[in-house]
């Protein structure tokens, strides 16, 4: 027979949760990633504590203001070039109606192949530019909406990382109670394997970590040797900006796509197709090779399981499915391996070889 309080107890117990869920859920990705954020650097906030002779609170601050510093700053520079570029895209597209295009460069026609058909092209639009661009209108409108909504999206992921960078403090000062929780919480849960599952997902979020890290330090160096070969201006700040923006996706092209029309506005046409078909190929398609490889090194894990757990943790859960994703696949993985090796059959000794043993008479 069910006891009365106790089961309205569990049921108080879980309307409580419920409801600190519901409070929590409008802050769910940021403080997500929050956490990501200081367990991939809590070598760094172990470091100043020992320099700053064991304050936390300190430390956590310094480093949280070292974050703000390397990512919200030069995102804020990058969205002030960003609006400055859609000006003169605005200017550019106006200019063409009123006047027209410029002459086709020098080195259009000598283009094997293709180069005269380019120029008959160029000089066709030229012509009928008016005509295209009343063809053009209905789309437009429709381009405009589909910026407008992405320019809304990014505008709410500069929240949650702002947001982001406040909670990280608080993890860095108050870490070691937090897994110390979850710990017990854990061991309350399932037992003496509490220790190898959470050692497994620390282990699979720290492998994310370094192939997200990884990945944007690569594309970050390519995109600066791509800014240094075409000769832009402010390069350096260019490839720190790609660093900033390779942790989110379709991050990069926000840094070489404008830097692309820059070039084709001044003229320089040769380096804006040179440095477009970098940044589509080398910059952007390194991410689809490095990553992985990154994620799946060091680990237990079939590359197969990480793969089906990067990919499909984004298109289930969008960017943090990346860390979800793989993280899912490598638990389920391992309690299907214990459950397996806890399966083994039992040996079964043949009838004829058993010994029958008689009392002695």
């Amino acid at each position: 027979m069910l006891n009365n309080d106790r089961l309205l107890v569990q049921i108080l117990l879980l309307t409580l949760l419920g409801a600190c869920l519901w409070v929590l859920a409008p802050f769910v990705s940021a403080l997500f990633w929050a956490a990501v954020l200081a367990f991939a650097s809590w070598p760094l906030m172990r470091l100043l504590c020992n320099l700053l002779k064991g304050r936390e609170t300190a430390a956590a601050g310094v480093l949280t203001a070292g974050w703000v510093v390397l990512v919200a700053l030069p995102l804020a520079w990058l969205l002030g070039n960003l609006a400055e570029h859609v000006r003169d895209a605005t200017e550019l597209v106006k200019n063409v109606q009123v006047e027209g295009l410029p002459p086709p460069p020098a080195w259009l026609p000598e283009i094997p192949l293709v180069g005269e058909r380019l120029v008959r092209v160029w000089q066709s639009i030229d012509a009928q530019g008016s005509a295209i661009f009343a063809s053009l209108k209905p789309y437009m409108g429709q381009a405009g909406n589909w910026v407008l909504a992405r320019s809304a999206q990014i505008g709410g992921g500069i929240v949650e990382l702002v947001l982001s960078l406040v909670l990280v403090f608080f993890f860095y000062r108050d870490g070691p109670r937090m897994a110390l929780f979850v710990e017990r919480g854990l061991e309350r849960l399932i037992g003496e394997r509490a220790e190898h599952y959470l050692a497994l997902v620390a282990g699979t979020v720290q492998r994310v970590v370094n192939g997200v890290i990884g990945t944007a330090a690569a594309q970050a160096v390519l995109a600066l040797i791509g800014f240094w070969i075409v000769g832009v201006p402010g390069a350096l700040v260019l490839g720190i900006a790609t660093f900033a923006l390779s942790l989110i996706p379709m991050g990069p092209p926000l840094v070489w796509g404008p830097v692309t029309a820059w070039l084709a506005w001044h003229g320089d046409y040769g380096y804006a197709v040179f440095l477009g078909i970098w940044g589509m190929f080398v910059i952007s398609g390194v991410d689809n090779v490095l990553k992985p490889y990154l994620i799946s090194r060091g680990g237990n894990l079939p590359l197969v399981v990480v793969l089906l757990g990067v990919f499909g943790g984004i298109l289930a859960f969008g960017f943090m499915g990346l860390f979800l994703g793989p993280t899912l696949l490598a638990v389920a993985y391992s309690l299907i391996s214990d459950w397996i090796g806890d399966a083994q059959p039992q040996e079964v000794v043949p009838p004829e070889t058993k010994v029958q043993e008689h009392p002695p008479s």
